[in-house]
């Protein structure tokens, strides 16, 4: 995420080192670097020169402590100002009503139907009742796909596969959601172009109908400039109350993240990456500006860690690190339990430092598939008593699973070391696993 806009930012700022002390021609020269390094990461030009601006201003206003470097101080108005830019403090999503309808709306193929599925899972993980709601009546798979989200994520779908009357649809849910106690509705809408005036004209019609308590657009990030092209002209039409970016994962720039804030003046509320129904982030401004300047989000990988890990699980697996028993079985637990995080990638990159130390190098999920296929290829028996694994069992791990020798006694030798700095550190449990699961990943 931000990948290349945190690598030139980095170039920008490695103009001050070395300097002893903030000077107009050292700033400006820095300043030039960022603007371009915003530029090309595609933030609209003119919100690209008010916060180069801001930052210029800002450098010059300020003394240099002497246990601060130029290039540091830099770093810090930077993250202040894209902090700033991007909408200064988390907004939250207001989900308060009997029933609190939220209303999805976005362009084709922005990843409305996916989101509404992450949506409801965050929902539902926090114990709220939730209803989803099928009204995309044009896309043929449209309902289809909703069903296997809700299914997959245990939230009921509302549909009508031959009603063609959206609004009509959504209130017949919101009447079965005051019968069931469902206290939350999510209305999955039809992706619409803003060129297409009818199309316009019932989103808009449906969300006067509704009275939502929140209408989200829905953008794709890969789609740059445009993309807060498109949410102007949507929010002249339907006020939205905050921004949902997708595809934050691919091949972006980011810079819509950046301007979106600026130009539409609504609030970015969440961010989504991947398939993966636990990929979605509240979003919060100054744990983006840390993650795009290299300096990690520790809290957000801790919050992710506390969704993933089950308190009963984890309980159980300290009694047995406290007993010395943690065995590959439990190993293989905390891998699923990673994996439920997100993306390998970006959660590494959450660590500070880890950002810049893993650049160029493709670290995806399939990380963790030769220590699964090793430990799958052993019996019940081994993987419990680790300890019997001699050499003729190795030989024949390695067969199974299709890797060497050498990997199957790298693995060994890390799962022995994991195990003894575990039971060293009981108190941390499940965290500590995790923390170290990954770090076998990325040596791998």
């Amino acid at each position: 995420m931000f990948e290349s806009l945190s690598g030139k930012l980095e170039k920008a700022f490695k103009n001050l080192k070395g300097q002893g002390s903030i000077s107009e021609i050292n700033v400006a020269s820095t300043v030039k670097d960022i603007r371009r390094a915003l530029v090309d990461a595609d933030v609209n030009y003119k919100v690209a020169k008010e916060v180069t601006d801001k930052i210029k201003e800002e450098a010059l206003g300020r003394n240099v402590l002497v246990s601060v470097s130029p290039g540091q101080l830099l770093v810090k108005i930077t993250n202040e100002e894209l902090t700033r830019l991007m909408g200064g403090e988390r907004k939250e999503i207001d989900v308060q009503g009997d029933p609190a309808v939220v209303l999805i709306s976005g362009l084709q193929g922005s990843g409305k139907t996916t989101f509404s599925g992450k949506l409801a899972n965050m929902l539902k993980s926090q114990g709220r009742q939730v209803l989803l709601t099928a009204c995309d009546i044009y896309r043929p798979a449209a309902i289809d796909q909703l069903k296997v989200l809700g299914e997959q994520v245990g939230v009921e779908v509302y549909a009508e596969p031959e009603n063609k009357n959206a609004i009509e649809i959504a209130n017949n849910a919101i009447e079965y959601a005051k019968k069931v106690g469902k206290k939350i509705v999510i209305v999955d809408t039809a992706g619409r172009l803003a060129v297409d005036e009818q199309m316009m004209n019932e989103i808009e019609a449906l969300k006067n109908a509704l009275k939502p308590k929140e209408t989200l657009f829905v953008v794709d990030s890969m789609t740059g400039q445009d993309a807060v092209n498109t949410a102007k002209t949507f929010n002249e039409r339907l006020d939205f109350d905050g921004v949902v970016l997708t595809k934050l994962d691919g091949d972006t720039r980011g810079g819509a993240a950046l301007s979106i804030r600026t130009v539409v003046e609504k609030p970015i509320k969440f961010i989504s990456t991947g398939e993966k129904m636990e990929a979605i982030d509240a979003f919060y401004p100054d744990r983006m500006a840390n993650r795009i300047l290299g300096m990690g989000d520790v809290v957000s990988l801790v919050e992710k860690a506390q969704q993933a890990f089950d308190e009963e699980e984890t309980r159980k697996l300290n009694k047995k690190i406290r007993q010395n028993k943690f065995d590959f079985d439990d190993f293989l637990s905390q891998l699923d339990q990673i994996k439920k995080m997100g993306n390998m990638k970006d959660l590494l990159g959450m660590i500070p430092g880890m950002g810049k130390a893993l650049k160029g190098i493709d670290v995806d999920d399939d990380s963790f598939k030769p220590i699964e296929a090793i430990i799958k290829s052993m019996t019940p028996k081994e993987r419990a008593n680790p300890e019997v694994i001699n050499g003729s069992r190795r030989k024949r791990i390695a067969a199974g699973s299709g890797t060497s020798i050498q990997e199957v006694n790298n693995l060994m030798k890390q799962f022995e070391q994991m195990r003894k700095m575990m039971k060293a550190m009981n108190k941390m449990g499940g965290k500590r696993a995790m923390a170290n699961l990954a770090g076998m990943a990325g040596r791998r």
